[in-house]
């Protein structure tokens, strides 16, 4: 990317950028339509997303974008993020070029259409306007007259909405900027889904004209070549035929043209970054991420549905998105949402107990947090810890991400598991040690104990039929605050065990490889099972009368 402008703010000194080979196509392909479905770390927000934003904003003054978001903390956390960092890379300053969140100085040009407000706004000098469309805030895309559209991190985009909602803004302003083949156009991005319903994109490859590609293609390279033979004559002082002239003219012209109606679809593994990323982080990635989400995040592998997993009554509609904006508003966009708290959060009630349902390992343990509400059991976040950190670590980071909470009470389910062993802290059991550190922390433990574990047939039909919706409760999982808990709770498997089919968990006591790393493990899944099972069978308004092991 070469950055230049006739803007008094802008220098005209060029900045060289460095984009890979799917980036480079994106762009000089130019798409009126591009879907782009590519690994982790191929640079979909810094280097696709950020120059398609940056080209519309720049070439249509004046003009209005959609950048849609699955939910705002999303936005917040990560596609504005990008988009920021990649700009301030290329020379572009926050407070001199653009500003975000904010009415822009008297310096900057009027938008065509004035927004509003400009509290969810990225405005640039020349009066381009982005608005930040977050589909957890009804009515986002309400009055809008938009220009273009960025959809990010599509797999988690309700296309309901989309379609419904935000689509038809896309009618843009033609009077000013019809002759743009880029006018109305829409950028979507994703990595592979794993569910249906995230799918929703996957079937623009269908409608990509491969012919019409390949023109492009060789349009582009026509226009290269000429503009490369008329630099070489002016640089010999030889006169340029006239005719040439006219023929990049023509060609620039039949150029837009097919770009305006061209859809362009790919899909790339992350191994197309392998020059920036190295083998180093493939492999980490290998290792880190279940077989699974290798395949969807990484290699980009369109994979079939599990339908016949350890939770197989599970549903896309047991993920929910809670966020508290109201909150995230206050925060500002240039805060370290690294360090966000249960404030963030929308599904918390903070003046009932938190309900935990653990596990515990020697190399990883875990903390399943909950909060029956009416018939809906919301798990509303999970915790883990890894090899030198413990269960006394396992409890401060809930804690601390808890501290805001009034009712500093927590229900503890447990079972035998957790008694007369422990490899994770030091002599004293599970049990004894979970309850130290959280009144250590001045939390108040209510302990219920379970008893001995349910056998695996018993609670496979227990909680598929909560999924169901036969049993008393029924579980949701907070999407954002759940990722790993929600991949292994999705990749569960069985096997056949004694008392006929289990949950196979025949990977927990192996040393960890490349193909498994712990926390994508069962081990989590059955923090959730202990969770579900007390807040089922021992509802905790009548925890407090119910008599414990007697053990602390």
């Amino acid at each position: 990317m070469t950055q230049s402008s006739k803007h008094p703010h802008i220098h005209s000194s060029e900045k060289q950028v460095y984009f890979n080979k799917p980036q480079r196509l994106t762009q000089l392909i130019g798409a009126n339509t591009s879907v782009i479905v590519a690994g982790r770390r191929t640079g979909k927000t810094d280097s696709i997303a950020a120059p398609f934003v940056l080209r519309n904003m720049q070439r249509m003054p004046g003009s209005t974008g959609g950048i849609v978001v699955p939910t705002f903390k999303h936005g917040l956390t990560n596609t504005i993020p990008g988009l920021l960092a990649a700009w301030k890379r290329w020379g572009f300053i926050e407070g001199i070029h653009y500003v975000v969140g904010r009415k822009p100085p008297k310096s900057f040009r009027q938008p065509i259409i004035d927004p509003k407000d400009y509290e969810h706004v990225i405005s640039f000098y020349n009066g381009s306007v982005a608005v930040i469309i977050s589909q957890d805030r009804p009515g986002s895309s309400n009055s809008l007259t938009l220009s273009w559209l960025l959809v990010d991190e599509a797999k988690f985009i309700d296309y309901a909405k989309l379609k419904d909602e935000t689509l038809p803004a896309n009618g843009g302003i033609k009077s000013h900027f019809g002759k743009h083949s880029f006018n109305h156009s829409i950028m979507i991005l994703s990595d592979m889904p794993q569910t249906q319903k995230g799918s929703w994109f996957l079937h623009y490859r269908d409608k990509m004209d491969s012919e019409l590609i390949a023109t492009i293609e060789a349009t582009v390279y026509e226009i290269w070549r000429t503009k490369e033979r008329i630099r070489a004559l002016n640089a010999s002082g030889a006169e340029v035929p006239p005719y040439l002239k006219g023929y990049l003219r023509r060609l620039d012209r039949d150029l837009n043209k097919m770009r305006s109606v061209a859809v362009y679809y790919r899909e790339y593994s992350s191994i197309e970054n392998l020059q920036l990323l190295g083998e180093n982080y493939i492999k980490q990635m290998k290792r880190d991420l279940t077989p699974l989400t290798f395949q969807t995040s990484i290699l980009c592998q369109r994979i079939g549905i599990a339908k016949d997993g350890f939770y197989s009554s599970m549903r896309e509609g047991h993920k929910y998105d809670a966020n508290d904006n109201q909150y995230l508003d206050t925060l500002g966009y240039d805060y370290d949402f690294s360090t966000l708290d249960a404030r963030a959060d929308k599904d918390v009630d903070p003046d009932a107990p938190i309900c935990i349902g653990m596990d515990y390992n020697a190399n990883i343990n875990w903390i399943v947090a909950g909060q029956p509400r009416d018939r809906r059991l919301n798990v509303i976040k999970s915790f883990y810890v890894k090899f030198d950190r413990k269960i006394p670590a396992l409890v401060e980071d809930f804690c601390r991400y808890y501290a805001a909470h009034r009712n500093k009470t927590v229900v503890y389910y447990y079972d035998a598991t957790a008694l007369g062993s422990n490899y994770a802290v030091n002599d004293q059991d599970f049990h004894y040690n979970v309850v130290r550190e959280f009144e250590r922390h001045g939390w108040r433990v209510e302990s219920v104990y379970l008893g001995n574990p349910m056998h695996h047939h018993e609670k496979y039909l227990l909680i598929n039929n909560a999924f169901a919706g036969k049993q008393r409760l029924m579980p949701f999982f907070n999407r954002s605050n759940n990722e790993d808990l929600i991949l292994a709770v999705q990749s569960a498997g069985v096997s056949n065990g004694r008392n006929g089919f289990k949950k196979d968990k025949s990977g927990e006591k192996l040393a960890e490889s490349e193909e498994d790393l712990l926390e994508h493990r069962t081990d989590g899944t059955d923090a959730f099972d202990t969770l579900y099972i007390g807040a089922e069978k021992f509802p905790y308004r009548d925890a407090f009368s119910l008599p414990t092991s007697g053990i602390l």
